[in-house]
């Protein structure tokens, strides 16, 4: 009987029953199960020679790829927390992570290796770097690669438990500055084998992964594979959707996980050219809502596929999904609580809000976040009192309304962080690039509906009255220092900015006058 209390327990099982099967598929490199699992040993056993002990944050700083699942496993063998960075994240804001969670070894690749280098200079917890495919050049980087080969697959054994640490996922707070959220192993074992239940997945699935493991909807096609002894075919991206749809074929794809901007892509080929892949047996979608005009479509494109809507974030994982077979009787609704769990809609009082009313969603489970790492009132606004003495519900400050059955419809977000291309995105941290942009006096951002993105990202500046700045040049500039989802896609150009009596741009004020507020 399988026993799983620690994350990696699913990857020591599954290459003790199954060592030769595929474990993770990538364009350059096919490993089994044997291979994950000596890879991850041998990673542990180098961060241990490190210096890396029993809490210690490890920083992975790499694109999807084998190296950087084993790389998971590896900080999770020797003991660690993992930290799974966006690889598009540039320089300061690395820094600001790897400083935020004290992380003793950063591991990365050689893209990469530039930007990595250059951030922890300024990390004095940082004890090593470690490099796949490590350019010349860059000492005194170790090569991860030669790390592991000289290694003896042996690792200390740490003493971890389910109550310990096994993830830190950092998501956009409304400070500006990226916020750690603290997952258990326990909270991460339940969520990958509760949301495996309901997709019902088993072994001969092979999921296809174009999402970052740095996204949590990415990082759990890993663990649930994983958890269920499937195949993982990793893209590093949908950037090239013909490649994708060539991948689906290619690697007899049965599961597809996406968000909508990726669905819509898929729709518009669909209606120029017929597509059709009759394999995919799941298609799965969150992070923004799945417009219902896309289910019809999508049945087409994948005639075999079962089609789960689903609702999230960051600080629990999974709260809600649809069964498939009620996507036409409940076609805009996120259905219920994951198994497991509970989820209630309060109205201001705390009570039970009616069918209909629109109330705050609060989530119970084991699946709810220890709270956001050293930010206890934060931590305090997201986890309030549950209804046994002791217990911490999640408050999602989304609101939501039920109908007579029970099932769950999102209404809209309750403070001003963005959720865009299944993303949070932080208006200051926007708001800090543009006005790091010569030229700009004032900037504000906001989130504007989008059918495809869930929001966009509109930015309102006034200008110096001598820039000649445009809408191009302003987009150019915030690419250079912002990840590609963070970058505004609309920028509206205006004289003054509502403000407060104490000078303070009002935000709000610019939401409202968006038409349909």
């Amino acid at each position: 009987m399988k026993v799983e209390r620690l994350l990696q327990d699913s990857m020591l099982a599954a290459a003790e029953e199954a060592p030769s099967k595929e474990a993770v598929v990538t364009g350059r490199e096919r490993a089994s199960y044997g291979d994950l699992l000596d890879q991850s040993l041998r990673i542990a056993r180098v961060l241990q020679d490190h210096g890396l002990e029993h809490g210690d944050r490890v920083a992975l700083l790499m694109d999807n790829s084998v190296a950087c699942a084993a790389s998971i496993f590896g900080a999770l063998l020797a003991g660690g927390v993992f930290v799974v960075v966006n690889p598009q994240t540039k320089r300061d804001k690395l820094e600001y992570i790897l400083n935020d969670c004290e992380a003793t070894v950063l591991v990365t690749e050689g893209p990469l290796a530039r930007v990595a280098a250059s951030a922890v200079e300024r990390v004095p917890s940082i004890r090593a770097t470690l490099c796949s495919n490590l350019p010349e050049g860059f000492d005194p980087i170790v090569e991860l690669e030669q790390a592991t080969a000289a290694a003896e697959p042996v690792p200390d054994q740490p003493g971890t438990i389910p109550l310990d640490l096994a993830a830190l996922i950092y998501t956009s707070g409304s400070t500006g500055h990226p916020k750690g959220v603290m997952m258990t192993h326990q909270s991460m074992v339940f969520a990958a084998g509760s949301i495996s239940e309901y997709l019902r997945l088993a072994s001969e699935h092979r999921i296809l992964n174009v999402l970052p493991l740095a996204f949590d909807y990415g990082l759990y096609q890993l663990l649930m594979s994983i958890h269920v002894g499937g195949t993982l075919v990793l893209e590093t991206s949908f950037a090239y959707p013909a490649r994708t749809l060539k991948l689906i074929e290619d690697e007899s794809v049965t599961v597809f996980p996406g968000v909508p901007t990726v669905f819509a892509t898929l729709v518009s080929m669909h209606e120029r050219d017929p597509l059709s892949f009759p394999g995919v047996q799941r298609i799965t979608n969150t992070a923004a809502d799945l417009p219902a005009a896309f289910h019809e479509p999508l049945h087409e494109i994948f005639p075999s596929a079962l089609v789960f809507r689903m609702y999230g974030l960051t600080e629990c994982k999974r709260v809600s999904y649809l069964e498939p077979e009620l996507l036409e009787s409940k076609p805009s609704s996120v259905g219920k609580a994951i198994p497991g769990t509970q989820v209630v809609v309060l109205d201001a009082a705390g009570r039970p809000a009616a069918p209909g009313k629109v109330g705050t969603l609060h989530v119970r489970g084991p699946h709810v976040m220890a709270g956001y790492w050293r930010q206890p009132e934060l931590s305090a606004e997201m986890l309030r009192p549950g209804p046994l003495p002791g217990e911490q519900m999640l408050c999602t400050h989304d609101f939501f309304t039920t109908d007579d059955e029970g099932f769950l419809y999102f209404v809209g977000r309750s403070d001003d962080i963005i959720k865009t291309r299944g993303e949070k995105v932080s208006p200051v941290e926007v708001e800090n690039a543009l006005y790091a942009i010569k030229g700009v006096r004032e900037a504000a951002v906001i989130g504007v509906h989008d059918d495809l993105l869930g929001e966009a990202i509109r930015a309102y500046v006034v200008l110096e009255p001598d820039s000649e700045l445009t809408e191009q040049a302003i987009i150019h500039a915030c690419r250079e220092r912002l990840e590609n989802f963070m970058v505004p896609s609309q920028v509206a150009f205006r004289d003054t900015l509502p403000k407060t009596e104490s000078g303070k741009i009002r935000r709000r004020d610019l939401i409202e006058a968006e038409p349909g507020s």
